[in-house]
This record gives C-alpha cells, structure tokens and sequence, in this order.
C-alpha cells in the first residue's frame, strides 16, 4: 500500500509538472505537425517541379514554333529552287531540241558543200576527159572582139560563180558549227545550273527533313513534359487532401491534448484487465520499445494506460491501441506479427504489469516519439514523452 501510495503521490507530482510547463499541451501535436510540415514541403517541391516542367514546355513550345517558322522559310526556298530547276530542265529540253535542229542543219550544210564541190570536180573532170573546146581555143574561133569579150566574161563569171557558191556553202557551214558550239556551250551552262539546282534542292530537303524531325521531337517531350504535368497535378492534389487530413489530424490532437491535461482521469482501481489485455500490451511495448532499457518499455506501457484511464481516449487497452493512427505497428502489420509468435519478452511482459498496476514514470503523458528539435517532455531511452 506505501509502495501504490508513492508512485500515486510521483503521478501527481508529474501531473502538476506536465500542467505548468508552457505549452506542453500544443507539443503533444508535434509528431503530426512534424508531417503536416514535412506534407506542405514536399506539395511544395511538387509544385515547383510542376512549375519548371511547366516552363520547360513553354520554352519547348517556343522553340517548336521558332522551328515551325523555319520550316516555312525552307518550305518557300525548297519551292523557289524547285521552279528554278524545272525551268533549267525546260531549257535543257528547248536547249535539246535546237541542237537537234542545228546538227541536221549542220549536216544539210556539210553535205550541200560536199556535193557543189563534187559538182564542180566532175565538170573539170569533164571539161578534160572530153577535151572540149578550150579557153584559148574558143577566143582563137571568135569572129569577132565582142565575141571574144563575151566569151572571157562567161568563163570569168564561171568561175568566180564557182568560187562564191563554194566560198557561200562554206560559211554556212562555219555559221553552222558555230551555232552549234554555242548551242553546246549553252547546254553546258544549263547542265552546270541543273546540278547546281539539284544540290541546292538536296540540301533544302535534308534541312527540311532535320527540321521536321526536330519538330517531331519537341512534339514527343511535350507530351511527355504534358504527362508529367498532369502526374504532377494528381500528385498535387493528392498531397492536398493529405495535408486536409493531417490538419484535421492536428487539431484533433491539439483538442485531445488539452482536454487530456484538463479532463477527469480514471483511478487504475476502477479498471480491471484481462490476461488478453496484457498479452496485447506487452507485444506492443516489445514492437515500440523492444530495444529500449526497462524504463523506456515501462513508459510505453504507461501512456497507453494513461490513455485507458484518461476520459479523452477509448477506456480499454485494445480500444487505445486500436484507435486509427495512433500507433505504427498496428498500422504497419508488425503487431500482429508480434502477437502471432508471442514475440513479447519477459522485460516486455513486467513493464505491462507495472504500467497495469498504475505506476507510471511519465506522469499523465498520452504521447511519445522519437526526439525532435524544440519538443518538451521527458526523455527515456530513444523516445520523448510528452
């Protein structure tokens, strides 16, 4: 009875501590303020790496449009050669055709030529073979001066007709082959544009294909970029609704706290525990505080009754450790690992009963964690009691 009497009589004492320290009340939430932060740091870091996917696609799009813009320059150009060569094709054509032309002229010509010089060959010929009448001879048989005079001028425009219908067809022909070595030259040039335009058009259709394809490219990470926008913007809002919640969370807490250092509190005397009770307090201690020294397992146990006898939480053992979100094993799975094997150690099994039997080494606190820059309460082992 003096040993019950003593650990009330530190209960007490740890009450009135807990009631005077500043605040105290309000560090009972830190654990869900701690993620409600941590919650709005990272929707933060989501929305910044939406905003600079966002402005990704912005410069991704002006850059495509600078693209696009490019596109229709070399589109224009592609044309203008295009045109350009197929009236260089056109005039090599007509070029064709005149050559055509001025070597079937040049042959009529070469062949006239080659024919009034047969002409004029085989009457010489001629005039010898048949041994006719010659020059001197036909002036000698003249009867009279004006005969003769006659006579030298037909042989003298003989002659002189020969030599201009010979010296006639001979420029033609020369008119001829000039023509034609010019009509050559010209296609030579048209030859030379045409390939000269054929690279050109090569070279606009190669830059119109890179382009194209870097288009298709801006495309494709844009829509990847789009994607990553929208996964983004879920993320966003599913963010959103976790800090909804844990803001709810946290004022529940902030509620519960306060009304916990100012509610009316059960004596362990009128709670009565099961064996179920232990067994299930006692894996817990093991799953929060397994690794802990005695103290820190007792003190596990402690709050969990402090809970119980509290009027803010459940006044059961399974009912405070069952409560949503309160204890991580339960959430996690591992409790009802521990409680299959029984995994509770001996330590683990006293620290149940001292808690039970209403002592406590952390006043009237209802949390715990692991410690934290700038949260009060009591430390024991790797937690923080508060």
């Amino acid at each position: 009875m003096k040993k019950m009497g003593k650990r009330r009589l530190i209960a007490g004492i740890l009450v009135l501590v807990m009631l005077t320290v500043p605040g105290l009340g309000v560090n009972a939430t830190s654990d869900t303020r701690e993620k409600l932060e941590n919650a709005k740091e990272e929707r933060e870091a989501t929305e910044n790496q939406k905003n600079a996917q966002e402005e990704n696609i912005t410069n991704m799009e002006e850059a495509q449009s600078g693209l696009e813009g490019e596109l229709n320059s070399l589109n224009s150009q592609l044309a203008e050669v295009s045109n350009n060569l197929e009236e260089i094709e056109n005039n090599i054509i007509a070029k064709n055709e005149e050559i055509a032309t001025t070597q079937a002229e040049l042959e009529e010509a070469k062949a006239t030529e080659e024919r009034q010089y047969l002409c004029l060959k085989k009457r010489i010929q001629y005039s010898y073979e048949k041994k006719s009448i010659s020059y001197l001879e036909a002036i000698l048989s003249a009867d009279s001066l004006g005969e003769i005079l006659n006579m030298t001028e037909y042989f003298t425009q003989m002659a002189s007709y020969d030599q201009e219908m010979l010296a006639s067809y001979k420029a033609a022909r020369e008119a001829v082959e000039e023509k034609e070595a010019q009509l050559q030259a010209d296609m030579d040039q048209l030859e030379e544009m045409q390939a000269s335009a054929e690279a050109e058009h090569d070279r606009f259709s190669g830059l119109i294909s890179q382009t194209q394809s870097s288009i298709s490219a801006y495309s494709d990470q844009i829509a990847t970029a789009e994607a990553q926008v929208e996964a983004l913007e879920a993320q966003m809002a599913a963010q959103d609704e976790n800090i909804e919640a844990l803001q709810k969370q946290l004022e529940e807490e902030i509620r519960k706290s306060r009304l916990a250092a100012q509610s009316s509190w059960r004596d362990i005397s009128e709670v009565t525990f099961t064996e179920d009770d232990r067994y299930l307090l006692a894996n817990l201690i093991y799953c929060e505080a397994g690794g802990e020294p005695y103290e820190g397992q007792v003190a596990v146990g402690a709050v969990v009754i402090n809970r119980v006898l509290s009027s803010v939480f459940p006044n059961t053992v399974s009912g405070v450790i069952y409560q949503s979100r309160q204890f991580e094993p339960v959430s996690t799975g591992r409790l009802a690992l521990a409680l299959a094997e029984n995994r509770a150690t001996d330590s683990c099994y006293r620290a149940a009963d001292e808690a039970m039997s209403g002592y406590s080494n952390v006043g009237t606190c209802v949390f715990f964690r692991t410690p934290i820059p700038g949260l009060e309460g009591i430390n024991i082992g790797g937690h923080v009691f508060y």
